[in-house]
């Protein structure tokens, strides 16, 4: 839902009602995983998608008219076929489908929760979606849970619940995880009674570009796109400017290595190494083979990569931590300008994530497309 969340935050402030349809479950080959979200408003504008194009129309219809009753729906898509379902994804995946009302009357939570997204305060949404229905309810019953590290806001209908998805809900914000997760009537772990989605929105991961170049402006826009915090870092004050990278959440004028010393570094983080030089790239790559960042890759001919190595080896960095190093940066996409290769860093750093190869699904043996 984050990649809606400024469309349907302008939607809560016009008073507007409209429909959020969320993935709650895949499996197979879906093409969109759980959070991935869809809204449609009640004149009919829509923003996101659920499945990019496969299930969009019967999702919208199903939208409409939970926006008429008010009453959430849980509906499943699947394989093409007559006989299964009404509408198929053609991939050969199913998906679940968490369709529930939003706006004047419904979820009073969610502007709290476009709130924190929107200043990147982490936060986690918990909602029941099937278990045992209280006196006068249907057994989608609206109950949310919102979670923050510090705080806990609503209900999911009993408070025993309540206890035991808090810690489980703070527990998959900590890892950024999103997915439904199953627990016993009361809470228990050991359990199924009970249904519950939990989407988690972390703060995004964060993006270190070192060395102001016309690379390093592709390699912010692209890093921006994807969803990273973008910082561009740079020691020289006339190349690291606002108006040479509009894109990047932050510009840094500092050594790059002393900056990467007060810097937070976690495993989401991914370092670019675009500085081309010995004596700013040397130090910062001692420093950054040190953290637990995700990705830490640096920009160089094979010749240049070499005596990088032999340089850092004489610094007592170990075999271990060089063999972490991604240099030459990027796949071999055969890129020529600095957009082409800003595709090939950004395709290797999602490689990475997913345990993607990086080959030609073509030439890739049967089996599933998505890990």
């Amino acid at each position: 839902m984050r990649d809606i969340a400024e469309g349907i935050a302008a939607w809560q402030a016009a008073g507007t009602r409209y429909a959020v349809a969320t993935v709650v479950g895949t499996w197979k080959s879906a093409p969109r995983q759980p959070g991935a979200a869809m809204a449609v408003a009640e004149n009919g504008d829509v923003i996101g998608s659920v499945s990019g194009g496969c299930v969009e129309g019967a999702v919208y219809e199903a939208a409409t008219e939970v926006i008429a009753t008010g009453a959430p729906v849980l509906t499943t898509y699947g394989v093409s076929d007559d006989d299964a379902f009404q509408a198929g994804l053609t991939c050969g995946g199913i998906i679940d489908i968490y369709v529930r009302p939003a706006g004047p009357g419904h979820f009073p939570l969610l502007p709290g929760v476009l709130d924190a997204v929107a200043a990147g305060r982490p936060v986690a949404v918990a909602s029941l979606l099937s278990g045992p229905p209280g006196p006068g309810e249907t057994p989608l019953a609206e109950h949310d849970l919102v979670v923050t590290p510090e705080t806990v806001a609503g209900t999911l209908g009993d408070a025993r619940l309540d206890a035991g998805l808090v810690e489980r809900a703070r527990g998959m914000l900590a890892r950024g995880a999103t997915g439904t997760v199953r627990v016993g009537a009361e809470g228990e772990q050991r359990g199924d009674d009970v249904a519950v989605f939990v989407q988690s929105f972390a703060p995004p991961p964060r993006m270190l570009v070192f060395g102001a170049i016309d690379f390093a402006g592709a390699v912010a826009r692209m890093g921006k796109f994807l969803g990273y915090h973008v910082t561009v870092c740079d020691a020289r004050p006339v190349f690291a400017t606002r108006k040479r990278f509009p894109d990047a959440d932050e510009l840094v004028v500092s050594w790059p290595h002393r900056f990467l010393d007060r810097t937070a570094v976690d495993e989401n983080t991914v370092i670019c190494v675009l500085t081309h030089d010995p004596k700013f790239d040397v130090p910062l790559l001692e420093r950054a083979l040190r953290t637990p960042a995700r990705y830490v890759g640096a920009m160089g001919s094979r010749r240049t990569h070499e005596d990088r190595l032999r340089r850092l080896r004489e610094l007592g960095v170990p075999e271990s931590s060089l063999a972490r190093l991604a240099s030459p940066i990027g796949l071999d996409l055969g890129a020529r300008t600095p957009e082409e290769t800003a595709v090939a860093i950004m395709a290797e750093v999602i490689a990475l994530a997913w345990g993607g190869t990086g080959r030609r699904l073509l030439n890739a043996p049967p089996g599933p497309i998505h890990h």
